[in-house]
């Protein structure tokens, strides 16, 4: 439920934020949106306290910081710039990046199986782009790079949550998110109006509580089984972005969609597999000896 939650939150954020950066930049916006999920994120620590905050992992929290704040400009320059669909869809492409990091950063094993569905799901990601052709554009690398700073965060996030409280985890993101994306904020700056504020804070508090429900959902259970779960984001998108914007959502888009759906479901049932035989293995092997 956590998960469902992050992701249609997730979801309403990026229609909060396509109305707000009518008046401000992409990076204006996601510079306020780190301000304000810190100032929504601050009442976590009226319970515990500061301690809460003590930590030895400030190193892996600037890791988590810089590719967070990374990912989000690239993804909020695309959620401005692309139609909604089309920038939640190659945004879908993280899993296939993690499991690309899992082996680079992580020193992880992944075979032939994991390996095609990878492929196959950067085939979906090149549907949707069409490289080449008339509908291709910048905007659309950004969305992908944002997807794969997005990665090495989850891959941070999974760490920290080994140690850390999520709710540690989602003040000290936003207080170094905030620091972060300042510079590029301020060199596209305008004030927005009285609408344009509402939009902004909608967009950080819709950000933060869906923070809050993802860190607290990864740290309760296994990547394999809450990746799927996020798909649901997509229906709420477009049925949104109908209703809103007019916008809707072409069969290439559909189609890559679904390519990277199945290829991120494929790779994390194939995962939860490997790790169960990897636990099993052990018990089983002594009594068959």
């Amino acid at each position: 439920m956590l998960m469902a939650a992050s992701a249609v939150l997730f979801a309403l954020m990026a229609v909060t934020l396509r109305f707000a950066t009518v008046q401000v930049s992409a990076f204006e916006a996601g510079f306020f949106r780190s301000l304000f999920g810190l100032v929504f994120a601050l009442p976590l620590l009226i319970k515990p306290g500061l301690g809460m905050l003590r930590t030895r992992s400030f190193g892996l929290y600037l890791v988590r910081g810089t590719t967070g704040t990374l990912s989000m400009l690239a993804s909020f320059w695309a959620l401005a710039h692309l139609p909604l669909a089309q920038a939640i869809s190659i945004s879908y492409s993280t899993p296939l990046f993690v499991t690309v990091g899992a082996v680079l950063i992580l020193g992880e094993v992944v075979r032939a199986r994991r390996w095609s569905a990878v492929a196959i799901g950067f085939v979906g990601v090149l549907i949707i782009m069409r490289p080449g052709g008339m509908h291709f554009s910048f905007d659309m690398l950004v969305a992908l790079a944002g997807a794969a700073f997005a990665a090495m965060s989850y891959i941070a996030i999974k760490y920290l949550s080994r140690t850390e409280s999520p709710d540690a985890v989602v003040i000290y993101m936003s207080a170094i998110m905030t620091v972060m994306s300042l510079v590029p904020a301020l060199l596209h700056w305008s004030w927005p109006d009285a609408g344009g504020w509402f939009w902004l804070v909608l967009t950080g508090l819709l950000a933060t509580i869906a923070q809050v429900c993802m860190t607290r959902a990864y740290q309760a259970g296994e990547v394999s089984a809450l990746i799927p779960i996020n798909f649901i984001q997509l229906p709420v998108v477009v049925t949104c972005a109908w209703f809103a914007f007019g916008q809707t959502i072409d069969a290439a888009t559909v189609v890559g969609a679904a390519i990277i759906v199945s290829a991120n479901v494929y790779i994390a049932r194939r995962e939860a597999m490997l790790a169960h035989r990897a636990a099993t293995a052990p018990a089983i092997a002594p009594g068959g000896s």
